[in-house]
């Protein structure tokens, strides 16, 4: 056998040989995210939506407040009128109490009727007037209380006639007008709520515009190279939708995570003080200060718009960015 020829039989032989065990294996293939998920961007998006978020969920908190108190009071008001009575010369103010007590009391719709003493009325005066004052020298006027019965709708127009009639100098007061302003109050606070919310959308789209505009110019050489390789703009734009989804998402959460934990720790507080001063006094202004579960859930609806909004604005802003690329 020549040398050539056992060359090539050996060459032969080892051509199939099973691989060694030293053989290098294929390398494995890593998927990287296109847009890089820790930047120096990304953490100011995230701490700015999350400061945002949780300023416009504290004024929705303060908003369900407002509204709730606002309701409650409407309808306390609404239930009872006032007569008062006042003092006039050769008149025994007693009596015209008695008799405006019974005349109340008769008329159809009403549940209950409360004369305030002139004690009562004293220490209703000492708030404005101080105490010390020689009140006996005052003509003091004195107030009835008429509760409404539930469902019932008397005809005020004609008790207030019948005391206008029979008392001289009573008068019905039906709070129709501090029951328009609680309305207007409450819907002023709503509208200033939804004025916030505007301004906070309007922020997170500024903000979000800027940080979808420098995340593609940061990234300009790998989106040439997809559009080299044939990828198209709706999934390049979508990859980036998806990252500042997102940082909306944990903004979001981190701002109104907090804003929900210190709603439900200041309801847990006023339960605490309940039945002392304070307490009595935040109970009289905010109701049970508590925003129920429609205020949680309006918190909650309002960190999925933060995050769309998130979403949206960088997918329209990446398109419009990624044409001045190609």
């Amino acid at each position: 056998m020549s040398t050539t020829d056992a060359i090539d039989q050996d060459e032969d032989s080892r051509a199939h040989e099973e691989p060694s065990s030293f053989a290098v294996e294929p390398a494995r293939r890593f998927e990287t995210p296109i847009v890089p998920q820790a930047t120096i961007h990304g953490r100011a998006l995230v701490g700015v939506v999350a400061i945002m978020t949780f300023l416009a969920s504290l004024t929705i908190g303060g908003v369900m407040l407002v509204r709730t108190a606002a309701s409650e009071w409407e309808a306390d008001v609404a239930r009872e009128v006032t007569i008062q009575i006042r003092a006039a010369a050769g008149r025994d103010i007693e009596s015209d109490v008695a008799k405006t007590v019974a005349l109340a009391r008769a008329f159809p719709g009403v549940a209950e009727v409360r004369p305030y003493s002139r004690d009562e009325t004293v220490r209703l005066l000492e708030p404005w007037l101080g105490s010390g004052l020689q009140f006996e020298e005052l003509p003091l006027p004195r107030i009835i209380v008429v509760r409404i019965a539930g469902g019932a709708v008397p005809d005020l127009a004609r008790l207030r006639a019948l005391v206008g009639e029979q008392i001289p100098g009573a008068s019905l007061d039906d709070h129709r007008g501090f029951v328009a302003r609680m309305r207007a109050m409450a819907d002023a606070a709503v509208a200033g709520g939804i004025a916030v919310l505007l301004l906070v959308l309007i922020a997170t789209v500024l903000c979000v515009t800027f940080a979808a505009r420098a995340a593609v110019a940061s990234n300009r050489p790998v989106i040439e190279v997809l559009h080299l390789i044939g990828a198209k703009d709706n999934f390049i734009a979508t990859h980036f939708q998806r990252h500042f989804l997102n940082l909306g998402l944990k903004g979001g959460l981190l701002g109104g995570g907090t804003a929900i934990a210190l709603l439900a720790v200041a309801d847990l507080a006023s339960d605490r003080f309940t039945g002392t001063a304070a307490g009595d006094e935040l109970a009289a202004m905010f109701g049970t200060f508590s925003i129920g579960a429609l205020g949680y859930l309006a918190v909650l609806a309002q960190i999925a718009l933060v995050a769309a909004v998130t979403a949206a604005t960088s997918r329209r802003t990446v398109n419009r960015t990624i044409e001045t690329v190609q």
